[in-house]
């Protein structure tokens, strides 16, 4: 009866195994069957008897090493090991053996190995590659393993395939990648010298040709230093010879074959011939001119010709002279002879070298050490200019067109200043003009009263004069003067310069102008001059607040004096005068130490800023009058339409609403004027009571009065200004803070 198939019921191991495949020993390596490695498992990966089963776990902690694979990490990376061999030679009259040297390369990606042994000349034995790149077995026993990188060292003896390789040295890089993976390194060897090519190098030194041979190689000079060439600036100053000067050169030495080519520097109108070169390539000797060679006297070699006889089968050659009779001995210009300030001789003249640039200081720094290149100056010193004398104004033209027939031959017109033209010309609501309001300074009674408007432009220095056209006045207005620029006066008319003329920074208020006989006296400027002005008041100082507060801090000693008459004239105790006051209590104290300019300045730097929102009583009535002028009645249909759209009867509407039903009604009001109004009538949450609005727009039911002329406050002045005086520049001055920047006095 046999046993249930129920576990510990039977002794056949193979009771529920499903692998019973067998593991492969044997592989391909660069096409070559070999084995692969003994560690293989049994049938279905049991172990066999004998075998231990490798840790599920490195013994390395996980992140010292890369997961990338090894043909990843170590691509293109190789050991170079140096090493020789002792080969035994079948000829002993040669020699017992022979060293052959060989580079083993060790190929981390794979592990396999490479052995080439350099190529030597006349050795006399195949050369090349040794053995080819692939994985080499360890000798025996251990045939079933391969070499790996731990095997090598330097001065040990490595095995391959029978053959016993010595190193003895290895590169930098392999050094250090020893060194890395733990690897003691051992001290570097030296190579033995092979017996065979000191016996045959000693015979050849021995040895006399009998054709003597010279080798000439200079492609490897060539094809280090083709396309390198050092780059010197020189002067070669001739100027103790008749007609000679000072003349700049420019040489070049290449490096691939020692030749030497110069180029001169022409100024403009220097008068010489442009020639393409100072000196062709070639080469430069020290000593020159050596005068006239003859015919193939100055050669690299001397050839010496053979007799053939007069056989039909002669064979015509030649010898070369190995005692190279008549030869001229000559000594070139190398690179080590060139250097910042020395003298060479170019065939009889004495250049100079003065400069070079940078590639020329980097390949004498690097091959001769050389870290001094201090340049010298090669340029002449500066001829004394000659001041040119021009012929004194004729009277036609322009005194700018005159000067210009007489510089060229050609006339040529006046070139404008078309930068500060660009800069300063009018654009969009910048007007770059400076427009000052004058009078006339005149004995003739008709034209006392006269005044003008005097406008310059920065553009170009342009004035023109304007007067504006007074009615019942008997005098014709109109333009005074043209746009033209105005020459000061005093200065004499047929002279060789250039005449001055009158500049923006000579225009002030209080400035007396002469323009072309007629005296101006410059009684006040618009709000753009002014702005204008004080913001570059580094050219006008009449409008600099700095300089004016320095002079009023002079009269220190009048601090409270001053301070009293500005609290007597303020009866209201309003800490503020009006400019009339103002001015005549800064004009009796600084006792004229203030020009009108300084004093209109010091005002609107202290002047009482005007409230920004208008009264509403002021605003409807303005809308009454443009409602007046359109006949606009149509206000009961404007609220018939808010309680339409007034759903829930508060008799409020949003304030977009508002605005919308007046534009859609056409109301002849402007944006600005209707939102005033409309923020007047605004409650927190930004609601209008549309009845009230509109009752307060109607002009028929609440007329509103009518708006009267602002009447200006008139300016007190010394002189009469055609009997009706300017407007003020501000209404209101806060004299507190005046006294407080000037004198440091507070409010008590």
């Amino acid at each position: 009866m046999a046993l249930p198939l129920l576990p510990g019921n039977s002794f056949n191991r193979n009771v529920g195994k499903e692998k019973f495949h067998k593991s492969q020993h044997w592989g391909f390596c660069n096409n070559v069957g070999m084995l692969v490695s003994e560690d293989k498992p049994g049938i279905g990966g049991e172990l066999l008897l004998g075998q231990k089963t490798k840790p599920k776990y490195s013994a390395f902690p996980k992140g010292m090493g890369s997961d990338a694979p090894s043909w990843v990490a170590f691509d293109k990376q190789v050991l170079s090991f140096d090493a020789y061999l002792e080969d035994e030679v079948p000829d002993k009259s040669q020699g017992n053996y022979r060293i052959r040297r060989y580079k083993i390369y060790f190929y981390l990606e794979d592990d396999t190995i490479q052995v080439n042994e350099p190529e030597l000349k006349n050795s006399g034995m195949p050369q090349g590659t040794s053995i080819r790149r692939q994985r080499i077995s360890l000798p025996p026993p251990d045939e079933d393993q391969f070499y790996t990188v731990h095997h090598f060292n330097i001065n040990i003896d490595i095995i391959f395939y029978g053959r016993t390789f010595k190193i003895y040295d290895c590169d930098t890089f392999t050094k250090n990648f020893l060194k890395k993976i733990g690897v003691k390194l051992n001290p570097p060897g030296q190579c033995p010298e092979d017996p065979y090519m000191k016996i045959r190098r000693e015979t050849l030194d021995c040895m006399k040709p009998l054709r003597p041979y010279e080798s000439f190689d200079t492609l490897k000079q060539f094809l280090e230093y083709d396309r390198k060439v050092l780059r010197f600036f020189c002067l070669w100053d001739d100027s103790a010879t008749l007609f000679g000067d000072r003349r700049e050169l420019i040489l070049h030495y290449f490096l691939s074959d020692d030749t030497i080519e110069v180029k001169e520097v022409m100024p403009h109108n220097s008068g010489r011939d442009a020639m393409s070169l100072f000196l062709q390539r070639r080469k430069l000797p020290k000593y020159g001119p050596p005068g006239v060679c003859q015919p193939g006297q100055v050669t690299d070699r001397t050839v010496l010709n053979i007799y053939g006889g007069l056989k039909e089968n002669r064979v015509d050659g030649y010898l070369l002279d190995k005692y190279k009779l008549g030869k001229l001995d000559q000594e070139f210009y190398k690179d080590s002879d060139l250097f910042i300030g020395a003298t060479i001789n170019v065939w009889g003249r004495k250049v100079l070298l003065c400069d070079c640039d940078e590639f020329t200081k980097t390949y004498y720094k690097t091959k001769y050490g050389i870290e001094n290149f201090t340049s010298i100056p090669c340029k002449a010193p500066p001829l004394p200019k000659i001041e040119r004398k021009f012929p004194p104004y004729t009277g036609f033209g322009s005194e700018e067109d005159s000067l210009r027939s007489c510089i060229g031959l050609v006339p040529t017109p006046h070139q404008r200043d078309f930068k500060k033209f660009m800069e300063k010309d009018s654009y969009g609501n910048i007007s770059n003009t400076l427009r000052f309001f004058a009078k006339l300074i005149t004995h003739k009674c008709a034209d006392v009263d006269r005044m003008f408007v005097i406008s310059y432009f920065l553009s170009d220095d342009t004035i023109s004069v304007f007067e504006p056209i007074e009615r019942n006045s008997g005098i014709t207005g109109g333009k005074f003067l043209k746009r033209i620029r105005v020459k000061k006066p005093g200065q004499e008319v047929f002279k060789s310069e250039l005449s001055e003329y009158i500049k923006a920074e000579e225009l002030y208020i209080g400035a007396t102008v002469n323009v072309n006989g007629y005296l101006f006296l410059l009684l006040n400027a618009d709000e753009y001059t002014l702005n204008y002005m004080e913001t570059n008041s580094d050219m006008f100082p009449m409008s600099s607040i700095e300089l004016i507060l320095q002079k009023l801090k002079e009269e220190e000693s009048k601090s409270r004096e001053i301070k009293q008459v500005f609290t007597a004239a303020d009866c209201r105790h309003t800490k503020m005068v009006d400019y009339n006051t103002f001015r005549d209590i800064i004009m009796s104290l600084t006792v004229g130490k203030l020009i009108d300019h300084e004093l209109i300045t010091l005002a609107r730097h202290y002047r009482v800023p005007k409230d920004p929102c208008p009264d509403m009583s002021v605003l409807i009535a303005q809308a009454h009058e443009q409602l007046k002028k359109n006949t606009f009645e149509n206000f009961e249909s404007l609220i018939s339409t808010c309680v339409y759209q007034d759903r829930e009867k508060k008799k409020v509407l949003p304030s977009k609403d508002i605005r919308r039903l007046c534009k859609s009604f056409r109301l002849p009001l402007s944006d600005d004027l209707l939102g005033s109004i409309l923020s007047g009538f605004e409650d927190s949450e930004k609601q209008i009571n549309y009845e009230s609005f509109f009752c307060a727009l109607n002009w028929r039911i609440n007329p509103m009065p009518e708006l009267e002329a602002t009447l200006y406050t008139k300016e007190r002045c010394e002189d009469e200004w055609l009997g009706m005086p300017s407007p003020i520049p501000v209404k209101y001055i806060n004299y507190m803070r005046l006294l407080k920047d000037v004198f440091g006095l507070e409010e008590e």
